[in-house]
Formats: structure tokens, sequence, C-alpha cells
């Protein structure tokens, strides 16, 4: 088969199935999962590609909401894998459009079925979930799920079109301080404020922002900020996520951080530590 052929069979089966395909997409839209919870997607998305006549397994690589759909070809050849995300973003739902990578991804797996015995190989479909940090790429890949894989793509929507794109290295840490507790009103002095040496780390970090690259990222949240107004907090944690345009940038940055919140503990008095964080529970 002549690959022009080939591709115009690939075309006339993606317009057939574009009604089932955005179908998919708004399902998955009005239906957010978050990560590692996606049960009803990847059971719907796997039930699909089951029924066009995928080999599907559940289950995949010790986690509960990752599957993979398997087709062959006409004979012995490389594996290509189509990788579908579909988990949403907390409180946000799908803001970043992982239904769409879902629907696309899920297209092309079925949209190459007309002209698949004609080539030697085989296409998978692997749903991969908890890519909003959890790292469910990562855990499948150490897994062993893709050591067959002789190639994986994937599309992700944006305000413009790219062949290809660049990605920021990114950790998760957690900041904790502890100082002592004490009376707010009554003998505030005693205290040590695990809250103000905090702040002061927030504070700190949007001073250095002055000082960052244009794509140095720092975010954080307050997981703990004391317990009642009226008893100094001896104890605050905080989860920070780190990013920059390399591993050593983004060493760099993390270092950064790191003397924010120490700087921050000298001045209050508190002592302190921080962690990367874990992963999510995959249960």
């Amino acid at each position: 088969m002549e690959l022009f052929e080939a591709k115009q069979m690939v075309i006339a089966e993606i317009n057939a199935l574009q009604e089932s395909l955005w179908g998919i997409s708004t399902k998955l839209y009005k239906n957010p999962e978050v990560a590692f919870e996606e049960y009803q997607s990847s059971k719907m998305l796997a039930e699909f590609l089951e029924q066009a006549g995928f080999d599907v397994v559940r289950s995949l690589g010790g986690l509960d909401t990752a599957f993979q759909a398997t087709k062959n070809g006409g004979g012995a050849g490389p594996t290509i894998a189509f990788l579908a995300e579909y988990d949403a973003l907390p409180k946000l739902g799908h803001a970043c459009g992982h239904n769409l990578i879902a629907a696309a991804s899920v297209g092309a797996g079925l949209a190459v079925l007309p002209i698949l015995e004609n080539f030697q190989g085989q296409i998978r479909v692997i749903g991969t979930p908890a890519e909003e940090g959890g790292g469910g790429k990562r855990i499948l890949v150490e897994a062993g799920v893709f050591d067959e894989v002789g190639a994986a793509m994937m599309f992700h929507p944006s305000t413009k079109n790219m062949v290809l794109r660049g990605s920021l290295a990114s950790l998760r840490l957690n900041i904790e301080f502890f100082g002592k507790t004490a009376h707010a009103a009554a003998c505030p002095q005693e205290g040590i404020n695990a809250l103000d040496a905090m702040i002061l780390t927030f504070n700190n970090i949007n001073t250095f922002r002055h000082y960052m690259q244009p794509k140095d990222r720092v975010a954080g949240i307050i997981r703990k900020g004391g317990d009642v107004a009226n008893v100094i907090p001896e104890y605050t944690s905080a989860e920070f996520s780190v990013r920059g345009k390399t591993e050593a940038r983004r060493s760099e940055v993390l270092e950064k951080v790191h003397k924010c919140a120490e700087s921050a503990a000298q001045a209050t008095g508190c002592e302190w530590r921080w962690c990367m964080k874990p992963r999510q529970n995959r249960a």
C-alpha cells in the first residue's frame, strides 16, 4: 500500500469517527476524575477500544486506572504507542484538556485499523493515569510497560500547532517548621511562631522572583497553618512545586527555595525540615 493511499484512508476513518470521539471527550469533560481515581474514565476508554477489537489489559503496572489496548499488524515489527491521559485537575476539572488527549489517542489507534494489516508491527493505546502530579507514566515505565515500545506519542492542546515542544523539569517538596506553642494574649513572647516562619518563606520566595529566569516556576500552598487564632502555632507545613527549564536549572531554583526557608527558620528561631513529596497513594 502506498503511503498516500494509507494516509487518505486514515483521514477518512477519523472523519467517520468524529462524532464518537467528540462524545468521548465531552463525557470525560463532564465527569472529571483526579489522579489515581479515574475509574469511570479508564473503564469507558478501555471498553470503547475493546469493542473496536483491541486486546485490552486493565490494572496495568500496578495502577488500577491504567490500561493497555493492543492490535497487531501484518507481521513482526516495531510497537507504536498512543498515550491517553484522562485525569483532571482538583477543583478545576479538565482545564488542561486531558479529555481531548484521551479522545485523540483513542482516535489515533482506531484510525489506523483499516490499514494495519498492510504494515508490520503493532499499535498500542496506553492509558496513563495521574499526569497532574502523580507521575503515572513514570510508574508505568518503572513497571516495564514501555520496554517493548519503539515510539510513543500523544498531543497536548495549546494555542498553536507545534510538532515538538519542550517541557519543564519539575518536582514537589514539603517544608515544615517546628516552633513552640504559647497563649497569644497572655504570653506570646514565650512562643516560637512557626506560622511566621512559613509566611517569611513565602515572602522570601516572592522577593527571589525578581531574579528568576523566564522558565523558573515556584508555587506553593500552606497545608497546615495552626489550630486556633489565640494560640501561637508550633507547627506549619506547606507544599511547593518547583520547576526549571532544565534539571540543572531546577536544582538551582530548588537551592534558592531551600535558602528562603532556612533564613526564615533562623529569623524566627524555628527548627525546620524539607523533603521531596512522596508519590500519591495509588490504591
